[in-house]
């Protein structure tokens, strides 16, 4: 199974972060906007290409580190991906108060990460185990 070090997963987590509260003071559709578009980059190359692992990385020492099932890493970035479309399409839209209902979700999920609770892990153990149940049922 292939792994992502941990320090990768947590500058990402930080760079939503950061985006995500200055988008709550500066101009959040560009703001989240941006984000997306770093973080869709990051999920359609791997994280081979995420801007905020890249600048990191420099400072970054993963040999011996905790790392995270890439699958897992995928996932999460998809959730993150998902609450920053509907942030940016609300925004769009004129709908400013679900913009930033979807911009606290984004930040709730990647701050509690950062400080050690993965809401992204407990809802992918969710989704695993319904499918489980439904392939067994159906055998």
């Amino acid at each position: 199974m292939k792994e992502v070090p941990m320090p990768y997963i947590k500058s990402n987590q930080t760079g939503i972060v950061l985006f995500a509260v200055l988008s709550f003071f500066f101009a959040p559709l560009w703001l989240l906007a941006i984000l997306w578009l770093i973080e869709v980059v990051g999920l359609a190359t791997g994280g081979k290409y995420n801007l905020f692992v890249r600048i990191a990385k420099p400072w970054l020492k993963t040999a011996g580190k905790e790392t995270q099932a890439l699958e897992l890493a995928r996932f999460n970035n998809t959730l993150a991906v998902t609450f920053l479309s509907l942030a940016v399409l609300s925004f769009s839209l004129g709908w400013t108060i679900a913009g930033y209902a979807f911009a606290v979700m984004l930040l709730a999920a990647a701050g509690a990460a950062l400080l050690g609770y993965c809401i992204g892990c407990t809802v992918y153990f969710q989704y695993k185990q319904l499918l489980e149940r439904r392939r067994i049922r159906h055998s």
